[in-house]
């Protein structure tokens, strides 16, 4: 994949610093020939710690940079001075990185939180000096300990993108253009299929609501769960949504079986993560412009309204049902006051919880 493109998976290497050695030294004075032990500690080596940042969005900045190394600690000096203790190295993070450890396959932690923080390498702990092994049976000790060699591990980070709204549907089925729409995005929009090759995001906003962030992903394709097409690269975006939009294209539905795409799509979902299906969605007809006017779009909706589906027709081009739109997104939010979703522990190795809902 180029480097420019949208990065949301990618495996570092991270060591934390050595600690330093303890030192060998006596003291020395006139008069005293014979003096004492004073070789001081070794500092200890410096951790790696991942810490998340709201200014990032991608991991991008880990395809040119594989490789990460604390600072290791100082050696130990005579007069019993101890070592400086080696810098950690923080390593920023975009929200929503799910860290795992790339040999077990562990999740350590899901960051979802700015200003969170993961040590994920301890520094090696400093070698002792000869002044610590004095005793009354080891009067002068000519020996001291090597720092301790920093912790090396090799990581698996995992973006899933931090919003509260999910579009998805198949190829040209309209969901950039109803993103430019309802948001200030300015996302690429063609007349042909997959013009969306990473996900967008935009921000539903206005004076009276509290902003809710959308998720625009690749367009879907039968089989996308076995890896064809783009859209099984980027369903792990939809997994912390609380609401999807499934987009259709109307002026494709066929007025006698309107579930049929719509099946599809979720059977694709289901072979992804099941959970998807618990999620609360609303199923939209976009393109009702392209429509001819003996269409039965009443029927179609109230037929898929029967079979428990939350239907929508508008038109993202021309702006017909935004507002309707709108005020379901609005409406859906406030009255189900939805609470942030949970972040894994680093004890917990599920990262995919579930959310029950219905249609």
């Amino acid at each position: 994949m180029p480097p420019w493109r949208f990065a949301d998976e990618v495996e570092i290497t991270v060591r934390a610093g050595h600690g330093g050695a303890g030192c060998v030294s006596f003291e020395r004075r006139r008069f005293k020939p014979r003096g004492a032990p004073d070789g001081g500690d070794g500092g200890s080596g410096g951790d790696v710690v991942l810490a998340v940042s709201a200014g990032r969005r991608t991991l991008r900045a880990f395809r040119y940079r594989r490789h990460f190394q604390a600072a290791a600690g100082r050696a130990g000096q005579g007069q019993r001075q101890q070592g400086r203790q080696g810098a950690d190295l923080v390593i920023e993070v975009p929200p929503g990185t799910l860290v795992f450890d790339a040999a077990s396959g562990h999740l350590l932690q899901d960051l979802a939180t700015p200003g969170a923080r993961l040590t994920v390498a301890h520094g090696g702990r400093g070698g002792k000096g000869n002044a610590h092994f004095t005793s009354s049976r080891q009067r002068s000790p000519r020996f001291a300990q090597p720092g301790e060699p920093g912790q090396e591990r090799r990581l698996r980070l995992e973006l899933q993108l931090l919003a509260e709204v999910g579009l998805l549907g198949w190829p040209n089925a309209g969901k950039t253009t109803l993103l430019t729409s309802l948001t200030a995005a300015k996302a690429r929009v063609a007349p042909y299929p997959f013009t969306t090759l990473d996900p967008n995001l935009g921000v539903l906003q206005d004076d009276e609501h509290e902003p809710l962030i959308i998720a625009d992903i690749p367009g879907l394709i039968t089989g996308a769960h076995q890896g064809r097409g783009l859209g099984d690269r980027f369903l792990r975006h939809l997994q912390r949504t609380q609401l999807l939009l499934h987009l259709v294209d109307a002026s494709q539905i066929d007025e006698r079986h309107p579930e049929a795409q719509v099946e599809q799509l979720e059977a694709e979902l289901r072979a992804y993560d099941p959970h998807l299906l618990d999620k609360p969605r609303i199923l939209i007809l976009n393109k009702i412009d392209l429509l001819p006017e003996d269409f039965p779009l009443t029927a179609v909706l109230d037929t898929l309204r029967q079979q428990g589906y939350r239907g929508l027709a508008l038109s993202a081009l021309t702006g017909e049902g935004l507002e309707e739109l709108k005020a379901a997104l609005w409406q859906e939010f406030e009255s189900r006051n939805y609470e942030p979703e949970q972040t894994q522990s680093d004890t917990t190795s599920d990262s995919n919880p579930g959310q029950t809902a219905g249609h």
